[in-house]
């Protein structure tokens, strides 16, 4: 069930970025970035509800068919801009989207040991989503205030709760398991993407095969990166405020992960597409930023993970690990003077760096497979002595 609820959401994801690859410019990457802000609220929204208080009786089904119905007509309403009557659609889609999810929140009230975390989320949700209905019947530019408002009640309502995670924690291996899940459907629209870019030649040449190989380890580097290096979909306890404060940081760093992931898939399309030539400075410049969004998204899910909490300071987790998005930065400025197919092969190795960077900073030593569990991991130089002797 929660399964097929993602693919609702993720086909709204597709249904917003489709513009971006035509347009790929600051004021499409401003509309594709604010319509996916609110996609991801609200699926995050229901995620953190259900791993919560989901009963799964008939009229939570009930619920959850209402909210798929909405999310579709979300992705119906996200093809225009901003101005239109069409993002209006949109927001009051949204509006019902925080209706049912106040619906929600108002029966689990019934539980006494989280009536006062109930209360605010349907609180501050149900002010949000008056808000949001209200957008949809007024003109810009009082529709963009109006958004802007709601906006932030919905995003500082959990923040108000949040004291209230190391009492009430969503579960310690589902919740993750969720993100897990929904980073795996968002590498697929990467590779679709990779994949358009793929069609649009007729004849293949060396930097059109090389940008579209390229584009596919991209993915599957990423995929790497957020399950065996940061560790992103591992278990997240939560027994203290420190450990809430983690929390919310993984949490939230999610966000400019997956909408960079969707903002370098576009990119990648088109690079491949020009893998000919080259991209234009403003395309170059989103592209690289993107990517580097991503890589210190995933040093920021890494850092928070509870292996790297034992072992060192957030800041020394950081730190080092920002040095290469900070390059890819600066090289943005420049990446439309270099062949596409170039580009496409820096922004992978510099992927490639960080990964192994993450694994030898996590454990120094030389990999060996465990013949109990056929993983690989790394050894210290004790277990190397050991391993010798044997």
């Amino acid at each position: 069930m929660e399964l097929f609820f993602d693919l609702i959401f993720v086909a709204a994801v597709a249904e917003v970025g489709s513009p971006l690859t035509a347009g790929y410019s600051w004021p499409g990457l401003f509309r594709y970035s604010f319509l996916f802000i609110l996609i991801w609220w609200a699926w995050i929204g229901h995620t953190m509800f259900s791993t919560r208080f989901d009963s799964d009786d008939l009229i939570q089904r009930a619920l959850l068919l209402l909210q798929s119905f909405i999310a579709a007509i979300m992705a119906v309403n996200a093809e225009d801009a901003l101005d239109s009557r069409s993002s209006a659609g949109f927001g009051a889609a949204y509006a019902g989207m925080r209706i049912v999810l106040v619906l929600q929140y108002w029966r689990a009230r019934r539980i006494p040991e989280t009536r006062s975390l109930t209360t605010r989320h349907a609180v501050g949700f149900g002010i949000a989503a008056v808000i949001w209905a209200i957008s949809a019947l007024t003109d810009t530019p009082t529709r963009y205030w109006l958004w802007a408002a709601a906006l932030l009640i919905d995003f500082a309502t959990p923040w108000i709760s949040g004291h209230h995670l190391a009492t009430v924690p969503p579960d310690a291996s589902h919740f993750p398991e969720r993100f897990g899940l929904f980073t795996i459907i968002l590498l697929g629209e990467f590779v679709a993407a990779v994949m358009r870019g793929i069609k649009s030649h007729e004849d293949w040449s060396i930097p059109a095969a090389a940008t579209a190989f390229a584009g596919v380890a991209f993915a599957f580097a990423l995929r790497w990166w957020y399950f065996d290096a940061a560790h992103g979909a591992a278990e997240r306890h939560v027994r203290s405020r420190k450990q809430a404060m983690l929390f919310q940081l993984w949490q939230y760093a999610h966000l400019p992960l997956f909408l960079g992931i969707g903002i370098a898939g576009a990119g990648f399309q088109r690079a491949i597409s020009e893998a000919d030539s080259r991209l234009h400075g403003t395309e170059a410049w989103i592209l690289c930023s993107a990517v580097a969004i991503v890589m210190t998204a995933l040093a920021t899910i890494a850092a928070t993970s509870d292996k790297a909490r034992g072992k060192r300071t957030l800041l020394e987790d950081l730190l080092p690990a920002i040095a290469l998005p900070s390059a890819i930065l600066g090289f943005g400025a420049y990446a439309s003077l270099v062949p596409s197919v170039a580009v496409v092969l820096i922004l992978l190795s510099a992927c490639i760096a960080q990964i192994i960077m993450a694994r030898y900073t996590e454990a120094p030593g030389r990999l060996f497979l465990d013949q109990g569990n056929a993983t690989a991991i790394r050894a210290t130089p004790a277990e190397n002595s050991y391993i010798s002797s044997k």
